[in-house]
């Protein structure tokens, strides 16, 4: 019996597919695998964002809310019209039943913009142009209770969910992401920065607005003021900001309306004037 070595095939080892073919099905795969997760993320967000601690929005918010406060000092008067707007916060927050561990950092700021807003860990900006627009207090416990309420409906954090999720998901996909990544997002996204609600927290926050002014002040009288001299300003060239983060639709304003006609007032139904010493500030 004879043998004889045999030449070996070529491309014996060789696979028939192009090895960039083999990397872009491989590719292509990862990417429709991250693709599905940021996706079913981003769906399941707005849901699981409810059950962060409000301590953990405190927490990520605190540095930068002492930093900002350092940079921007209050002179002795705009410090008191922010402290007026404590105290008158720290009243309506008792008639709104937030949970004990959620507090309300009043936050004023002295500058011509027509708007107010809600924002992560507790923080509400006020700006001097939106009171200066204020026909009484009636009409600015409305938007301060407002505000409040979105607090207290987590809607801060639940409109940012989506993006602070696909955000956590993707830095941990790639490595970069650490234990401080939630934290820093939250501080660095989150203070002075307005964010935009849906028409449902909207409204949702306008209802839980009139119940409490109504068990403070006892009626509604004066509660739609602000957004009856706003509706006038709708179609203006240069709107107010306060219509970007609170869209003014007639169905809206006509729900306003109509929530507070339907309650029986009790007691003096007069609106209580601002202070004296605000309208001179301002």
């Amino acid at each position: 019996m004879g043998y004889e070595n045999r030449d070996i095939p070529e491309g014996i080892n060789v696979s028939e597919t192009h090895p960039l073919k083999e990397f872009a099905w491989l590719a292509a795969g990862l990417i429709i695998l991250v693709v599905f997760s940021v996706v079913a993320l981003s769906l399941a967000a707005e849901h699981l964002t409810r059950y962060i601690p409000f301590s953990v929005e405190q927490k990520a918010t605190a540095s930068l809310s002492k930093r900002y406060t350092d940079e921007h000092p209050l002179s002795q008067q705009q410090l008191q019209v922010q402290n007026y707007l404590q105290t008158l916060a720290n009243a309506l927050v008792i008639h709104q039943g937030l949970d004990d561990n959620m507090t309300i950092k009043i936050h004023y700021v002295d500058d011509d913009t027509i708007n107010a807003f809600a924002t992560l860990g507790g923080h509400i900006v006020v700006f001097k142009g939106l009171l200066q627009m204020m026909p009484h207090e009636n009409a600015l416990s409305m938007v301060m209770a407002h505000e409040i309420a979105h607090i207290k409906h987590r809607d801060p954090i639940v409109s940012l969910g989506r993006g602070l999720t696909v955000y956590l998901a993707l830095t941990s996909i790639a490595g970069v992401g650490n234990n401080s990544a939630f934290e820093d997002v939250l501080g660095q996204t989150g203070l002075l920065t307005m964010m935009s609600f849906s028409r449902e927290q909207e409204s949702a926050a306008d209802r839980e607005a009139m119940l409490t002014l109504k068990r403070y002040y006892g009626h509604l009288n004066g509660a739609a003021a602000l957004f009856e001299m706003l509706e006038h300003e709708k179609d203006e060239p240069n709107l107010p900001s306060f219509f970007n983060t609170h869209p003014l639709t007639d169905k809206r304003i006509k729900a306003i309306k109509g929530f507070a006609s339907s309650f029986r007032a009790e007691g003096d139904t007069t609106v209580k004037a601002l202070p004296d010493f605000l309208r001179q500030s301002l």
